[in-house]
């Protein structure tokens, strides 16, 4: 007898549960307590993981200096990338444009697609602002198939950094940069085709995902190997890279942060160079500066009076009779004066 409120206690609770599972289910009206409490059950357990978002081209968010790039991302879209991870891939590249100082005389962006076939989105002559870029962005799709990284990264080389396809001369000595996003095992060789990318000046940086091999990483990679491999378990948690690549792509601005120049600080990419006001040249040490001195060579006319004439004659008299010499510049308080022994008649 004693068990029987028990049991009722237990039967009553479990009815409650199963309630709550149907109308979850169904869709119970909003407002029923009973439905709000299994919304906050589910809320809970939600609890600690990051927000669903979509990609909107339209936002925007605070953008640092960055030092002018010719920037190329190199994505994985291969069958194991599910469609939601890769609307994660697409939100951080949306994200990586926005950090950036994006133009056709600033950072130039490509995207290079690939999993057993490659393909080019667009080129880095193609789109010189962000909302065009995170539109083209947007309307990326997974190749799916096989992990074809190698090739990708040939094709990025051979078509993307050419500067038919909009990446700058040589001469302006602007950094090449390609950002590889993976979350699988090449099935291609990766070694010798990023050599080659690297020994062209191509700065590379590789992203793993979950199941992405750190060993094919750390080969495509530049050197410091630590500087350039990241690793992330999820592309849920793939956007927190964007505050990394921040601290590596921006340019802090040198004069701004401090330094020695006695005028004028000129920033120059992640450096910084000295110039001196007008009427000033930069000394040896490159920082300070000192006031130019002209030389002034007065020639004093003898034909301006008789007095003067009659006093040039004493003093070059004077001098040829210390130095033997006709004519001798003469140096008083650091102005020359050349002595002019022509004859001439003073009117």
């Amino acid at each position: 007898m004693r068990m029987k409120p028990f049991l009722w206690s237990v039967l009553f609770s479990a009815s409650l549960l199963l309630s709550d599972v149907v109308q979850a289910t169904y869709n119970i009206r909003p407002g029923d307590p009973q439905l709000i409490a299994a919304q906050s059950y589910a809320q809970s357990r939600n609890n600690g993981r990051p927000p669903l978002r979509t990609l909107n081209p339209a936002k925007t968010d605070s953008e640092c200096r960055s030092r002018p790039l010719d920037l190329v991302f190199i994505i994985d879209s291969s069958r194991s990338v599910r469609p939601a991870e890769f609307e994660k891939c697409r939100i951080f590249l949306a994200d990586m444009v926005d950090t950036l100082d994006v133009g056709s005389d600033a950072t130039r962006v490509a995207v290079v697609n690939y999993a057993s076939t490659v393909k080019i989105e667009f080129l880095l002559k193609d789109h010189f602002n962000k909302l065009d870029l995170k539109k083209a962005i947007s309307r990326i799709e997974p190749l799916a198939a096989g992990t074809m990284t190698g090739l990708a990264i040939k094709t990025a080389v051979n078509e993307a950094f050419t500067e038919q396809s909009g990446a700058r001369p040589r001469s302006r000595n602007i950094s090449k940069v390609a950002i590889i996003v993976t979350d699988g095992r090449p099935q291609d060789q990766v070694e010798e085709v990023s050599a080659a990318a690297r020994a062209s000046g191509i700065e590379i940086y590789a992203v793993g995902v979950d199941r992405a091999d750190m060993r094919s990483l750390q080969l495509m990679a530049s050197i410091p190997l630590e500087d350039h491999v990241f690793y992330v378990e999820t592309y849920g948690v793939i956007e927190k890279l964007t505050s990394k690549f921040r601290e590596t792509l921006c340019g802090l601005d040198p004069c701004a942060m401090g330094h020695d120049c006695e005028h004028i600080c000129v920033n120059s990419n992640a450096s910084y160079y000295c110039k001196c006001r007008i009427g000033y040249i930069l000394n040896a040490d490159k920082k300070t500066c000192s006031l130019k001195q002209v030389k002034v060579e007065v020639v004093q006319d003898p034909c301006k009076c008789e007095a003067r004439l009659a006093f040039q004659k004493q003093t070059q008299a004077a001098i040829q009779q210390l130095t033997g010499k006709h004519i001798l510049p003469v140096v008083s308080d650091g102005r020359q004066f050349i002595i002019n022994s022509l004859d001439c008649t003073c009117g």
